[in-house]
């Protein structure tokens, strides 16, 4: 239950209409409440004579609050075409995937509620202004906080030009979206003593738990699951993790040994959708960002420039990593292990992180050389012989490319330069890399034998 709760709740918190809606309704009580007041004489009398509130006729206030009715609504509908355009223009340049960062941005979502706030503000105040054939009435603070609300829209409509140009700018994305893999990395941060999963041993005589639904778990309550299963002396052995795709009928977990309710235990403590989402899903953060340096890359667009700045933040991602630990996915219950999902693992996150880029980007010496100088920083920060060894691989991975695809040796040969200083860096550290980049600089400007 927690797991979809958590799920409608992230729902809604995404959605680009809550906050709208909010607002308009928003507008229409506070017309209500303020035509309340002026019906019931609250408004001193003196102020509307001394012109502190607005002190024209019926007329002039239909005319007055028609003017900000039509205006608004006319301006909402610019803000919405405007929005629907940079939309378009951020799927086509740096991936649908990345749609939810312009639907979640407050800014778009405010000044859109802001101008149907005030338009049903206005239409709310609008049916109660009466001539004097009519029984005369003016709801006097009601026309002028309409007015100042008019003022206010038009301040929001300056803030959004200038909001939606930064929005659309590269770097404003991949900044935001890099901010989306850091806070998955502190989520995904274990604090705690962690727990060795059981061998694969251990389950060859657990049964196989299958479920008919489909789509991506995006919401796990592991805490809730493992107390059921310590209640009934059990264990479980997730074979999905969030983000990876449920099948109709695939097995989704064992169980050892057997007992009734498994499947709906699972179901309860489980929420699956129709795409991948944030939550407890840092390879699909960190895909979101490769995603735009992949399209970057793409012969259509050639902008290595764009590559390098996410590889960038991909480097600042694996330096933040570096002195936490990732969990060993086993959920723990009153210190007994009672549930094991698999675990998200630093040689699968770099190889999210780099593979596709050094792909897509092996024949620009540019990206290649970036990459390399991005794992000789990580490297640097970096003490766990596993993960140094996974950082390793992957320097060889870009140095064989280059190898491979980079036809003029002095381009080769600045990509050889970056590898001695990562092996430098790895071996010695930063001394070490020093000594090896005024060795190779002294190479580079030594003359050259005469023939």
């Amino acid at each position: 239950m927690k797991a979809r709760l958590n799920q409608a709740l992230a729902a809604i918190s995404g959605s680009f209409w809550v906050l709208p809606a909010i607002l308009t309704a928003g507008g229409a009580l506070l017309a209500l409440a303020l035509v309340y007041l002026d019906q019931n004489g609250v408004v001193p009398s003196w102020m509307v004579e001394n012109s502190w509130l607005y002190n024209g006729g019926a007329e002039g206030a239909r005319t007055l609050l028609g003017a900000i009715a039509s205006t608004t609504i006319g301006i909402a509908g610019t803000v919405f075409t405007i929005t629907i355009a940079a939309l378009s223009l951020a799927a086509q340049q740096m991936g649908p995937r990345l749609l939810r960062n312009f639907t979640k941005d407050r800014g778009n979502q405010f000044v859109l509620g802001a101008f149907l706030g005030t338009f049903s503000y206005a239409l709310m105040v609008l049916r109660t202004v009466r001539t004097e054939a009519e029984g005369a009435f003016i709801p006097h603070l009601a026309l002028t906080v309409g007015i100042g609300l008019a003022f206010v829209c038009v301040g929001t409509l300056v803030y959004f030009v200038g909001h939606m140009a930064g929005r659309i700018n590269v770097d404003t994305v991949i900044d935001l979206v890099s901010n989306d893999v850091r806070r998955a990395i502190d989520d995904l941060s274990a604090d705690g003593p962690q727990s060795r999963p059981p061998p694969p041993v251990f389950w060859r005589d657990a049964v196989a738990v299958v479920d008919e639904r489909r789509g991506y778990l995006q919401q796990l309550d592991g805490a809730r699951l493992a107390k059921w299963a310590a209640d009934r002396h059990t264990a479980i052995r997730l074979l999905v993790r969030p983000g990876d795709r449920v099948f109709p009928g695939a097995p989704i977990a064992l169980v050892k040994p057997p007992v009734d309710g498994v499947e709906e235990a699972i179901r309860s403590a489980t929420a699956l959708g129709r795409d991948r989402s944030n939550a407890d899903d840092i390879e699909f953060a960190i895909r979101r960002l490769v995603e735009v340096a992949v399209r970057a890359l793409s012969p259509g667009v050639n902008d290595p420039h764009t590559a390098i700045s996410v590889v960038d933040q991909l480097g600042a991602a694996l330096c933040d990593l570096a002195p936490l630990r990732l969990p060993s996915g086993v959920v723990l219950h009153e210190g007994k292990p009672t549930v094991v999902m698999p675990a998200v693992e630093y040689d699968g996150l770099v190889d999210v992180m780099f593979h596709m880029i050094r792909q897509s980007g092996s024949g620009s010496t540019a990206v290649l050389i970036r990459i390399l100088d991005v794992l000789t920083a990580v490297v640097s920060c970096e003490r766990q012989p596993k993960r140094v060894a996974t950082l390793q691989r992957h320097a060889d991975l870009v140095m064989g490319d280059a190898c491979r695809t980079i036809a003029n040796p002095d381009d080769l040969g600045d990509v050889h330069k970056r590898y001695r200083g990562f092996a430098a860096m790895k071996r010695s550290g930063p001394a070490g890399y020093l000594e090896a980049m005024a060795s190779d600089r002294k190479a580079d400007h030594a003359p050259s034998p005469q023939s």
